[in-house]
C-alpha cells in the first residue's frame, strides 16, 4: 500500500495518491458494492471496508459461498475470522488492518466522511489506503466534488439506480401493503410501531442496528420468508442490507444523532428511501400517519437523486506521537490543513483519553511511548452500551491499569467474573439487548491477543454467550411482536410434515412465573411442528457459525452436522463445483439461505485442501504443461498417461523439469501428485468419494479402499472411473494402488524380453493371491507361454526405440 504522508496535503498526479483509481458514485440500488466484490475476486488479494458489522457479515457470508472460509477473513471490532492464509479481507473501515498488502482496496460508503463521529476514519481510508494494483471508492454522488479535490488522480464513474423511487404519500398502519419496512429512529419507537403492527397484521420482524448478527439474520430470515409481512427498522436498514422491501415508510422524519434531535437531511432520507425495490424492482417511500405530506421539493429531489454536494468531510491526523500524554493529545488536536477538512469534533476515543489522563496516578503510570501508546488503543474500546460516563471509563482504567502491570494481561479471574454475569438469557427485551451490548465490548477486548491469557478460549466464551442471548432475543422479539394465531395455516401446513431428528434439544427452563413462562405457554399452543421450528433455527445458527471440523463429507455426497445431513451434493459445473442442496425440508426460507451459504462455503473448503499442492502448478509454464496441469487439477491429482499422451510428448524437458519439482510423478500408467493421495488424511478418500459420486452418481455397490490397501477387488458394475479417482486403476478386474502398479510395472519392465517367471513377491505386493496377480500381469500386456512370460510387443518396439 502507499505510505502515509505524516500529514495531509494534496498529492500531484502520480504521487501519494497511488494508480488505478476509481470513484464508483450513485444512488442506493446502483450496485456498487456487489461490483465491488466481483472485481476484488478477479485480484488475487482484496480488501474491502464496510460502514457496519451486519453487512460486512452479510458480504462475509456472500464471498464465503463461492471462496470458501479458508479464504476470507472477517475482521470487525468484535469478531475475527482469520484462516491460516486468506486472500480476500472484508472489513469495518474502523478495523481495516493498514499495514496489509493486497491488490486490491474497496471503501465503501465514502460519503459517511462527513459524519460527526466517525467521518475522520472514512476520510483517513480515503486518503491513504491503496490497494497495489487498484483501488474503489462507493458511495453517493454527493462525493463527486470532493473526490476530485482529495483524490485528484481517481477517475470517477456515475452509476444510475436500476430502479426507480416513487412517492406513495401519506398511509396509516392498517392500509401498509405487504413488504413495507417502516423506520424509526429509537428502540421505543420501533417497539410502540411494532406492537400495533402485531395488533394490525399479525407480526412484523424486527431490525435494530444494535442487533447482533444472529439476532439479526434470524429476525430478517422472518420477514423473508415470508412469516410477516412487515418489518420495523431503525436507518441501520440504510446501509446496503440487502432485504426485499417494495416500499420504506418514515415514522418521522426526526432523529438524535447522539447530541441533538435535528431533522433529516435529504440525503439521509434519500439513503434510507433507496433500500425500497431491490435491482430492476420499483420501489415505493411514503410517510406514516399522523405526519403531513412531504414537501415537493423534497419528493423531487429523493425521487430524482439530487442533492447539495460535500462541503466539507471530518479529519483527524493519523500520525500519532506517543512520546508522552501531551504529545499524543496534541498530535490528536492538529489542524488540518486543507480547506476541505474540518477537525473531528467529538469522538469517543478522544473523549475517553481526556477522562482518563485527569487522573494522575494513571497519567504518571503512561510513562514510555509503548504505554501511552497502549493507553490510547485501551481508549479505543468501544462502548456499545453508549455509556460514556463513568461506569465505561472506570473499565477503561481498570483494563489499562492491568495491562501496563507486572503481568501485563488482563486478569483472568476479575475478567471471568464480569463475563460469567453476562451469560443470563431470563431477562426481557431491553435487558438482553444490554448484554448484548456489554458482550460485544468483552469481545472487543478478547481480540487483542496480546491483553488476554489463552484469547481464543476467551474468545469462544464470548461468543457463545453472545449467540445464547441473541437466540434469547430473538424468542423475546417473536413472542412479543408475532402472532402466531395469525400464521395458523402455515403451522398447519408445517405440521403434516415429516419430522426430522435434529441434534440439539430445546431445553429452556419452564418455571412457572419465571421469564421463559409465556413463551413456553406460546409454543404449547401451537403445532408441535411450529413449536419445534425454533429449536431448529438455532440449530441451524450453531452450523452456521460452526467450525470446519464439526463437519463430516460422507462418501455418498452428504453433509452431516452433529449426526443430521445438513446437505447433500449433486452434479455440478464440474467435478470441483458440485451443486449443493440444504437437505432440510422444512425450514424457513432465511435459515435454509444461510445452511445452504455454510455449506457451501464447507464444500468450497474441502475441496480447496484436497487441491491445495496443486497451486504450485499455477506458475508460468508452456501451453502443453498448462494443459496437463489443468487436467490433474481437474481429475483431483491422477491422470491416465493414456489420456494425456498429447501433453506429454509435448513436453520439453524444462517444463518436465519444473512439474516434477511441483511434485508431479511420471509414470508408465499414471501422472499423479502423491501428495493428494496421503495415507495419513483418511477423510481425503471420502471426500474424493463424494466428490466424484456427486459428479456421476454414487456407485450402490462401491467400497472404498482400506486405509494402507495396495489393491481391491473392483465390483463389475461399478464405473472403473470411481476407483480410478480414488488412485486405484482397475486392472484386470482388480483396483490397484497407483504406486503398487508403478512399481510392479517397473519390476516387470525390468525383466526383459522374457520368457520368466513371475516374480516371487509380486502378488505381496499388490495384495493378490496368485489367480489376481496373473490377470493383473496379463492385463498389463504380457503375455503367458509354456516356457514363461514375455514382455507385450509394443513394449519391446518402445525399448528398441529408446535404444536408437
Amino acid at each position: 500500500m502507499a505510505p502515509r504522508p505524516a500529514d495531509f496535503a494534496p498529492a500531484p498526479p502520480g504521487g501519494l495518491q497511488g494508480q488505478g483509481i476509481t470513484a464508483l458514485l450513485g444512488p442506493t440500488n446502483t450496485g456498487k458494492t456487489h461490483q465491488a466484490v466481483e472485481r476484488m475476486l478477479q485480484h488475487r488479494s482484496g480488501m474491502i471496508g464496510l460502514p457496519l458489522r451486519l453487512l460486512a457479515r452479510e458480504v462475509y457470508d456472500r464471498i464465503t459461498r463461492t471462496q470458501g472460509e479458508a479464504a476470507v477473513a472477517l475482521v470487525t471490532g468484535e469478531e475475527k475470522r482469520v484462516p491460516e492464509r486468506p486472500r480476500y479481507w472484508v472489513c469495518t473501515i474502523e478495523s481495516m488492518p493498514t499495514d496489509l498488502e493486497v491488490d486490491f482496496v474497496a471503501i465503501d460508503e465514502v460519503q459517511l466522511a462527513e459524519h460527526r463521529q466517525r467521518g475522520h476514519t472514512f476520510t483517513d481510508r480515503m486518503l491513504h489506503l491503496r490497494g497495489s494494483h487498484e483501488t474503489w471508492l462507493l458511495g453517493a454522488d454527493t462525493m463527486r466534488g470532493m473526490v476530485a479535490d482529495l483524490v485528484p488522480t481517481a477517475r470517477v464513474e456515475q452509476h444510475p439506480r436500476f430502479s426507480s423511487l416513487a412517492y406513495t404519500g401519506v398511509h396509516s398502519l392498517a392500509s401498509l401493503p405487504p413488504r413495507t419496512a417502516v423506520v424509526a429512529f429509537s428502540a421505543d419507537d420501533v417497539y410502540a410501531l411494532a406492537e400495533r403492527l402485531r395488533a394490525r397484521h399479525g407480526g412484523t420482524a424486527v431490525v435494530l442496528g444494535a442487533l447482533s448478527p444472529r439476532a439479526r439474520n434470524a429476525q430478517v430470515a422472518l420477514y423473508q420468508s415470508g412469516e410477516v409481512k412487515h418489518m420495523v427498522a431503525t436507518d441501520a436498514i440504510g446501509m446496503g442490507l440487502n432485504m426485499d422491501v417494495d416500499r420504506v415508510v418514515f415514522a418521522s422524519l426526526r432523529k438524535f444523532d447522539g447530541r441533538e434531535a435535528r431533522d433529516l437531511e435529504l440525503s439521509e432520507m434519500a439513503q434510507i428511501a433507496g433500500r425500497a425495490g431491490r435491482y430492476t424492482t420499483n420501489g415505493g417511500f411514503g410517510l406514516l400517519r399522523p405526519q403531513r405530506p412531504m414537501a415537493g421539493r423534497v419528493v423531487s429531489a429523493i425521487e430524482g437523486h439530487r442533492f447539495d454536494p460535500v462541503r466539507r468531510v471530518v479529519w483527524r491526523n493519523s500520525n500519532l506521537n506517543f512520546e508522552s500524554v501531551e504529545t499524543l493529545i496534541a498530535s490528536l488536536r492538529e489542524r488540518p490543513r486543507h480547506p476541505a477538512l474540518r477537525l473531528v469534533e467529538q469522538a469517543d476515543d478522544y473523549d475517553a483519553l481526556m477522562r482518563l489522563v485527569r487522573d494522575p496516578e494513571l497519567r504518571r503510570s503512561a510513562s514510555s511511548p509503548e504505554l501511552v501508546a497502549l493507553l490510547w488503543d485501551v481508549c479505543r474500546i468501544p462502548d456499545f452500551r453508549k455509556l460514556m460516563l463513568d461506569s465505561h471509563v472506570e473499565l477503561l482504567a481498570a483494563i489499562f491499569a492491568q495491562l501496563s502491570g507486572p503481568t501485563q494481561r488482563v486478569d483472568e479471574d476479575w475478567m471471568a467474573k464480569r463475563i460469567a454475569r453476562l451469560d443470563d438469557q431470563s431477562g426481557d427485551i431491553q435487558a438482553m439487548m444490554r448484554q448484548i451490548a456489554f458482550i460485544r465490548t468483552w469481545t472487543y477486548v478478547c481480540n487483542h491477543p496480546a491483553w488476554i491469557v489463552d484469547p481464543e478460549h476467551w474468545q469462544q466464551r464470548a461468543r457463545d454467550i453472545e449467540d445464547r442471548c441473541s437466540d434469547a432475543l430473538h424468542e423475546r422479539l417473536t413472542a412479543r411482536f408475532v402472532d402466531h394465531s395469525a400464521a395458523g395455516h402455515t403451522a398447519s401446513a408445517r405440521s403434516r410434515r415429516r419430522p426430522r431428528k435434529r441434534p440439539v434439544a430445546d431445553e429452556r427452563p419452564r418455571v412457572e412465573g419465571g421469564p421463559f413462562a409465556t413463551l413456553a405457554a406460546l409454543e404449547d399452543a401451537l403445532p408441535q411442528a411450529e413449536g419445534n421450528r425454533r429449536s431448529e433455527d438455532r440449530w441451524i445458527d450453531d452450523a452456521v457459525d460452526a467450525p470446519f471440523d464439526a463437519f463430516s463429507l460422507h462418501a455418498n455426497g452428504e453433509l452431516h452436522y452433529a449426526d443430521a445431513v445438513v446437505a447433500t451434493l449433486r452434479r455440478g459445473a464440474d467435478m470441483l463445483h458440485p451443486e449443493v442442496l440444504v437437505a432440510p425440508d422444512d425450514v424457513g426460507a432465511g435459515a435454509r439461505s444461510r445452511l445452504l451459504r455454510r455449506s457451501q462455503a464447507w464444500v468450497r473448503d474441502a475441496v480447496a485442501r484436497l487441491t491445495a499442492p496443486l497451486e504450485s502448478l499455477a506458475g508460468d509454464l508452456q501451453p502443453a504443461a498448462r494443459g496437463l496441469a489443468y487436467q490433474l487439477l481437474h481429475g483431483l491429482g491422477i491422470v491416465p498417461a493414456s489420456a494425456a499422451k498429447t501433453q506429454l510428448g509435448r513436453l520439453t524437458a524444462e517444463s518436465r523439469a519444473a512439474l516434477r519439482s511441483a511434485g508431479v510423478t511420471f509414470g508408465q500408467h499414471v501422472v499423479v501428485v502423491p501428495e493428494l493421495f496421503d495415507a495419513s488424511r483418511p477423510e481425503i478418500g471420502v471426500w474424493r468419494a463424494a466428490l466424484w459420486s456427486a459428479h456421476a452418481g454414487w456407485p450402490r455397490n462401491a467400497v472404498l479402499p482400506a486405509a494402507g490397501a495396495a489393491s481391491l477387488r473392483a465390483a463389475p458394475d461399478v464405473d472403473p472411473g470411481f476407483y480410478f479417482c480414488l488412485g486405484f486403476p482397475v486392472v484386470g478386474g482388480i483396483a490397484v494402488h497407483f504406486a503398487a502398479l508403478e512399481r510392479a510395472a517397473h519390476q516387470l519392465a525390468s525383466l526383459g524380453r522374457g520368457p520368466w517367471r513371475l516374480p516371487e513377491r509380486l502378488g505381496a505386493q499388490l495384495g493378490v493371491d496368485d489367480d489376481g496377480m496373473r490377470a493383473i500381469v496379463a492385463a498389463l500386456g504380457y503375455a503367458a507361454g509354456p516356457q514363461g512370460w514375455s514382455a507385450p510387443p509394443r513394449t519391446r518396439r518402445r525399448r528398441r526405440a529408446r535404444r536408437r
